[in-house]
């Protein structure tokens, strides 16, 4: 490929690693991918990492991508990096982490968010402000957290970054967030596009501290400083867009937007399940996170913590292959590992009923893939009602759902989800959808053209329709049933 061909890479930096997509800017062509772990510690509800492991871990990758693309680094024109949603770096005056970053799945802040939810007028006020209720994963509860339990770490605090925000500064110097992932914070307000100084006051945070929202994520922040540069192997007139936040880049990467598709829901079947869409409809739904997306839409996103990770667990646990699954019959699994977000139950643990002594051990994984399956889809009605649709109306109930993320590739999961939606499923052929979102930032970052237009242009949204089946009204009562039984008691 010539030096003269525009290259750009989109960087996935998740919780589990970081994934970097060299990509034709012109084609949309996936020439490689380059991937570094990262690592996660901390038990009885802490979830941390740390941040210069991200950063490691996106040299390697990028270095890895370029190299197995063959093409030659002055082909690379801009870099975007997509992150894991929520996380709270607190920088020192160095602008190095002062710790280990507390991760969107560290419950440990549900009393902060607990706290938080009944200030400034109750919940209705913080769906009004923010968009979302203060839950254990927004970071304005980690904030509160590190206040009350690390007052010194606190004190200390020069800089507070999301993770992508903390990536997109090591790579261009710039202070800098978006929209879409500041709208995780629950100190961002979506209906003025600013911070909510009452939330600040609130929190006891200095506004100072926080980076410059840009007007999206495809906005041109700058070029690779010296040091970046020389750690990454490219040139430093690479254009570095602000990027934005794992969901956020998924629905670019699908064609999601003011330029693509709206109204249209998603189901991601990875560490979290997730069902969105992007819309125009300002959204304010108890059981929502109120996102903005990076592109000036709405993304309303229903959020659980335990999905691919807790069926893998119990995959384990009982010897088996995760897709030697068979429907679970009388077993009811809620795979409630690490605690659950939606519903807002932090403190609860996974939960099996229903045994026998001639229960089939295949039953209960496929109970496993019910149980994370159903909560991931209950939100489903409530995210359609969010973007000002009917869910029972026959344009809408027949509406396809995306389904995308790792689980998206795997039988059980994609088998699972069909009977139990009883809707058409469009899986998208591409892989690394927030890599290849964040490519789009890039590239627009590069020509300034509309980075969802050019997704859509790309076709990495594009893939095979899966018929529906009739719905699983049986399991899904059967689910339902034992949920609202057990959060009384079992699972509070």
């Amino acid at each position: 490929m010539p030096a003269s061909r525009s290259v750009v890479i989109g960087v996935d930096s998740s919780t589990q690693s970081a994934k970097a997509a060299a990509v034709d800017a012109d084609t949309g062509e996936l020439l490689a991918l380059g991937r570094a772990p990262h690592t996660v510690t901390g038990s009885a509800g802490a979830r941390e990492s740390d941040p210069e492991e991200w950063w490691t871990a996106l040299a390697a990758a990028v270095r890895a991508a370029v190299r197995e693309a063959g093409v030659p680094a002055a082909s690379v024109t801009g870099i975007a990096v997509a992150g894991q949603q929520h996380g709270l770096v607190a920088l020192g005056p160095d602008g190095r982490p002062l710790r280990p970053a507390l991760l969107w799945n560290d419950t440990r802040s549900a009393p902060q968010a607990a706290a938080l939810a009944t200030r400034l007028g109750g919940p209705a006020s913080w769906l009004e402000r923010t968009g979302s209720v203060p839950v254990a994963s927004m970071t304005a509860a980690k904030w509160q957290w590190l206040r009350e339990h690390e007052p010194h770490h606190a004190d200390a605090t020069a800089g507070i970054r999301l993770p992508h925000d903390h990536l997109t500064e090591r790579l261009s110097g710039a202070g800098v967030t978006d929209p879409g992932d500041a709208s995780g914070t629950c100190w961002y307000g979506s209906a003025t596009g600013a911070y909510d100084a009452d939330v600040l006051d609130l929190v006891g945070l200095d506004p100072a501290l926080l980076p410059a929202v840009a007007p999206s994520g495809a906005t041109r922040v700058g070029t690779l400083t010296p040091a970046a540069a020389e750690t990454l192997g490219l040139p430093r007139t690479v254009a570095v867009a602000a990027g934005t936040g794992d969901n956020m880049a998924a629905a670019v990467g699908l064609g999601l937007g003011g330029a693509g598709l709206l109204d249209h829901p998603v189901v991601s079947l990875g560490t979290s399940g997730t069902v969105f869409a992007a819309t125009r409809a300002r959204p304010a739904a108890p059981g929502l996170a109120g996102f903005a997306a990076t592109d000036g839409t709405y993304l309303p996103l229903g959020c659980t913590l335990n999905c691919t990770l807790a069926v893998d667990r119990f995959a384990t646990l009982l010897g088996l292959d995760r897709e030697d699954a068979a429907p679970g019959g009388d077993v009811v699994v809620l795979p409630y590992l690490d605690g659950e977000r939606t519903p807002d139950l932090p403190h609860a643990t996974g939960l099996v009923t229903g045994l026998r002594h001639g229960t089939d051990p295949r039953a209960v994984l496929g109970a496993a893939y019910e149980g994370a399956a159903f909560t991931v889809l209950r939100a489903l009605d409530e995210l359609l009602a969010a973007c000002g649709l009917d869910p029972a109306a026959p344009d809408v109930r027949d509406r396809p759902l995306r389904l995308v993320g790792g689980g998206a590739r795997g039988r059980a999961w994609t088998e699972t989800v069909r009977r139990l939606s009883g809707r058409p499923l469009v899986v998208p052929a591409a892989d690394e959808l927030v890599a290849l979102g964040a490519a789009a930032l890039a590239a627009s970052a590069v020509t300034g053209s509309d980075p969802v237009a050019l997704a859509t242009a790309w076709g990495t949204g594009t893939g095979a329709l899966l018929p529906p089946v009739p719905r699983d009204e049986e399991a899904w009562d059967r689910i339902a049933t034992v949920l609202a039984a057990a959060t009384p008691t079992l699972l509070s």
